[in-house]
């Protein structure tokens, strides 16, 4: 595994774990044992960057990502780098599969949270806490605010925001340095491409979250798929709908063409691509399985050039492609 900085001092591998899938949104949730020795593998092949939420959890516990990622990552807490979340809860009230999400980071919430979260992924900091996304009702300076305090306390060591704008990042940053955002980014979703300025000029490092646009890149999905109605967000996306198969098919054909030159696959391309973009971009895919984990990680060594990443950008922006999740709805109160 290759390392990068986020910002000035926070080192990661290249590639990171993103650990959602093990608990919530991909149908039920995975088995405990065997995603406690995924984790414990993944350590072992090099990752050392592992992100999760408060909210990402079952019908049972909306708390069981941080609770499995903790207690299966306690042997290693000295080699790693932990990244969780505040700031949101679902909207339980809804039906929706992905149910819309009701933003709170007023300072009592954010405290209570991070103690919260502390004792669940039994460590006394986390070393990346984002707000997960933007209360419209809290300035982001009060926020901002609150971190620099956890961080003067010593809860945590390093602080982000989520699905973040360029006025958003530089507010806040003028309060108190950002490390990282964490937004979503993918060959399908390339609106955020526009921070790449603003995040070169204050050095804050850009978490990637569904890199593989939730997997639909790795190329594996068709017209058959199935998913687990009511528990999998795949089953509601656009990306993965019978007609956007029919839409994206130059997409895949590209990247299957590329995976053959490189000989690589097409997840291993679509993470390469943001990997020889930007020496600050970390892409966070998710999984359950040792081999797509081993699959993932084998991206930071494929090697695209300025020229190649060049000729892919060009292609993407003229080419046909389906719509790709954007995220649950906000409740705006």
């Amino acid at each position: 595994m290759k390392y990068r900085t986020l910002d000035s001092d926070l080192t990661v591998s290249a590639v990171g774990l993103g650990c959602m899938g093990m608990s919530h949104a991909y149908g039920a949730p995975a088995n405990k044992k065997e995603m406690t020795e995924l984790l414990a593998q993944a350590v072992g092949m090099g990752y050392t960057f592992f992100d999760t939420a408060e909210v990402y959890g079952t019908p049972d516990n909306p708390h069981d990502n941080e609770e499995l990622v903790g207690a299966a990552l306690k042997p290693y807490q000295d080699k790693i780098v932990l990244a969780t979340k505040f700031g949101i809860h679902f909207d339980m009230t809804s039906t929706a599969v992905n149910k819309p999400l009701v933003p709170d980071s007023r300072p009592e919430v954010i405290r209570a949270s991070v103690d919260a979260s502390l004792k669940r992924l039994g460590t006394d900091h986390i070393d990346l806490y984002y707000q997960h996304r933007l209360d419209p009702k809290v300035p982001i300076e009060e926020v901002a605010g609150v971190m620099a305090d956890l961080i003067r306390e010593g809860k945590i060591t390093h602080w982000g925001l989520s699905e973040a704008t360029e006025e958003t990042i530089r507010r806040a940053h003028a309060v108190c340095p950002v490390t990282a955002i964490q937004n979503r980014y993918s060959m399908m979703a390339r609106w955020y491409e526009s921070l790449f300025p603003v995040l070169e000029e204050l050095h804050i490092g850009y978490v990637a979250f569904s890199p593989l646009a939730n997997g639909f890149l790795s190329g594996k999905y068709d017209k058959t798929s199935k998913f687990e109605a009511g528990t999998d967000y795949r089953s509601v996306m656009p990306q993965f709908q019978p007609d956007s198969i029919d839409q994206n098919r130059t997409l895949l054909e590209l990247l299957h063409r590329l995976a053959a030159e490189k000989n690589a696959t097409p997840a291993q391309i679509s993470l390469a691509w943001m990997l020889c973009k930007k020496p600050y971009i970390v892409p966070i895919p998710g999984t359950r399985k040792l081999n797509r984990l081993q699959e993932n990680a084998g991206a930071a060594d494929i090697v695209l050039s300025a020229a190649e990443v060049a000729l892919i950008d060009e292609a993407l922006a003229h080419m046909e492609m389906s719509h790709v999740f954007g995220g649950s709805r906000i409740v705006k109160e």
